[in-house]
């Protein structure tokens, strides 16, 4: 399986036969599983939502947006929980406008789940912790 760096956006290819999360970047060396949302910007995007075979799921949100808050600790609890099942990663709609409209957000929180380079699932909306872990299982 390819994964992308969270920290420099390498591509890296898993072996089936190695933990996941003991797994570590050829090029920079740092681990490839953080158990956190990454931060998604025009420059990093492609590297996570298309090069990589690990499913995406991205949480396009505001700073202004109450519901995008409440739905945070979420979000973030999924990505500790979750990974390497999934990839997390957020998208500031404000800061990151081009991918916004790219995906035509409009209304935030919207949940997308790519898996390599396509939009397979989407969501507007905060869910609860067992709705939103219930809708990520349909994807395994």
């Amino acid at each position: 399986m390819i994964i992308a760096c969270p920290a420099c956006n390498g591509l890296n290819r898993l072996p089936q036969d190695k933990p996941a999360l003991d797994a570590h970047c050829g090029k920079c060396k740092q681990s490839l599983f953080r158990g956190e949302p990454l931060e998604l910007t025009s420059i990093n995007f492609s590297a996570h939502a298309n090069k990589a075979e690990l499913p995406l799921v991205v949480d396009f949100w505001a700073s202004w947006c109450g519901p995008c808050q409440s739905f945070a600790p979420v979000f973030s609890q999924a990505a500790r929980e979750l990974e390497p099942q999934f990839r997390f990663g957020k998208i500031n709609t404000e800061q990151q406008q081009s991918l916004a409209a790219q995906f035509s957000i409009r209304s935030i929180p919207t949940l997308m789940l790519f898996k390599q380079g396509k939009v397979v699932a989407q969501q507007a909306g905060a869910l609860p912790k067992q709705a939103f872990y219930q809708w990520l299982s349909n994807y395994k």
